[in-house]
């Protein structure tokens, strides 16, 4: 004959007076074993009270909320049996672990096998035991295969970190995400690896739909730049300061001297001169020209100058570093810019050549532009963006005069560099280029 039974709230750890969120069945429904019924939030996770038998829910005598302890009544069924163990089983027996503050673990855990006894003649029904459940609940109303198993304090770090868990690969038991798995994959994710970095998928479009079109292949370094740039925009909290430097002075000299430096060779560029003031400024503020840890703890101090400059290559940028800028003048660095410059665009570069930097000149200064916001190029600190100069009124005091000013936009990581330092630096610079003496001081 069948039974009315309670429907109790289950072992739910220390939680007390959870709110009811959801209400997931009506009186009259058939219920089977381990279905939701409602569901609870606390602060550390989100927990769905189950049927404890299969039968017809009676009344459910809670609704949206509604604070519930462990052991509180939720309602009734009718259940059906022929021995009063079934009705007497306790609602719901829940699995417990030690983690952290002995919180409740979330893994869910399959059903209960139901065990039959053998009859003992063939006429004889067949007796079948309930055996309490040992899942706990269903997490965010979804399905089992669906939820990543964490405990709540695992789940409660990832929720204020902004981070999901799917696609971290627990070690735990049966899978579960541990707290190591989850500093590994916040390690891996701050380091350049993991979907942490993964951004949504553009929408599928068929482009052909609107009219002819065709396909070209990326260049070769646009494959490889790609990615690169894709890390360090997602995973460099970039700001940029803009500036000004008034260069009259030294445009004069450098078109002076450039017969001087046709005969050895080469081409005294604007670029050189800003070469020599970049190194003169990470002298003057050194956490520039540094590095963070793999662990983003530590600066690595760099007592070495070697500076990156950008190169327009029919394939797209490189970046070939000229060394130990500190030790070399004008000419000589002339003369390996240029080398290096022709190399990069007949696409002789070698690796080596393109490593090392302590901090990257992008100029688009023979191209035009006023100002823009380059990205940084991981693992220095920062980068400088040179637009094309312009003549512009400057009020000296007493009259405006034609000035030839130099744009300037110095992108750099604000975790270890503060607005403040940045302007600084930028307002140094200028100060280097706008007064040649300075750099032989």
């Amino acid at each position: 004959m069948s039974k009315i039974v309670d429907i109790q709230v289950p072992a739910i750890g220390d939680f007390v007076k959870v709110p009811v969120i959801e209400i997931l069945a009506n009186p009259g429904d058939a219920i089977e074993a381990e279905q939701s019924l409602i569901t609870l939030e606390s602060d550390k996770a989100t927990m769905e009270v189950p049927a404890p038998h299969s039968g017809t829910l009676i009344e459910l005598t809670v609704k949206e909320g509604d604070e519930l302890s462990e052991g509180d009544v939720i309602g009734k069924m009718e259940i059906a049996g022929e021995d009063d163990q079934a009705a007497e089983t306790p609602a719901v027996e829940v699995e417990k672990e030690e983690v952290e503050a002995k919180e409740v673990d979330s893994e869910q855990v399959p059903a209960a096998a139901v065990s039959s006894s053998k009859p003992e003649s063939e006429s004889a029904p067949t007796t079948t035991e309930l055996a309490p459940p040992d899942r706990p609940f269903a997490e965010l109303s979804k399905p089992a295969s669906d939820v990543p198993h964490a405990s709540p304090g695992v789940r409660k770090l990832a929720r204020e970190l902004g981070i999901g868990l799917e696609g971290i690969t627990g070690t735990g038991r049966k899978g579960r995400i541990t707290d190591e798995d989850l500093s590994a994959a916040i390690k891996a994710r701050m380091s350049g690896g993991g979907p942490g970095l993964a951004v949504a998928a553009p929408p599928a479009v068929d482009f052909a739909s609107f009219g002819p079109i065709e396909t070209v292949a990326l260049s070769r370094i646009k494959k490889i730049s790609g990615p690169a740039l894709h890390r360090n925009w997602v995973s460099i909290p970039h700001v940029t300061q803009f500036g000004e430097a008034d260069i009259t002075e030294m445009e004069d000299f450098r078109q002076a001297q450039k017969d001087v430096a046709a005969k050895a060779g080469t081409k005294m560029t604007p670029v050189v001169f800003i070469i020599k003031a970049v190194v003169a400024s990470l002298k003057a503020f050194p956490h520039f020209n540094a590095s963070l840890t793999a662990d983003g703890s530590s600066l690595i101090q760099k007592h070495y100058f070697h500076i990156g400059v950008a190169v327009d290559t029919p394939g797209g940028l490189v970046v070939p570093v000229l060394r130990d800028c500190d030790q070399k003048g004008f000419l000589e660095l002339a003369q390996e810019l240029t080398e290096l410059s022709e190399r990069a665009r007949e696409g002789k570069l070698s690796a080596e050549e393109m490593k090392g930097g302590c901090f990257t000149i992008s100029s688009l200064g023979g191209i035009g532009g006023t100002e823009f916001t380059p990205i940084i190029n991981a693992p220095e600190l920062a980068i400088l963006g040179v637009s094309k100069a312009q003549v512009k009124p400057i009020w000296d005091g007493e009259d405006f005069e034609p000035r030839l000013m130099l744009p300037l936009s110095l992108s750099y990581d604000h975790r270890v560099i503060d607005g403040a330092d940045a302007a600084r630096f930028v307002t140094h610079l200028a100060s280097q280029l706008e007064d040649l003496r300075r750099l032989l001081m």
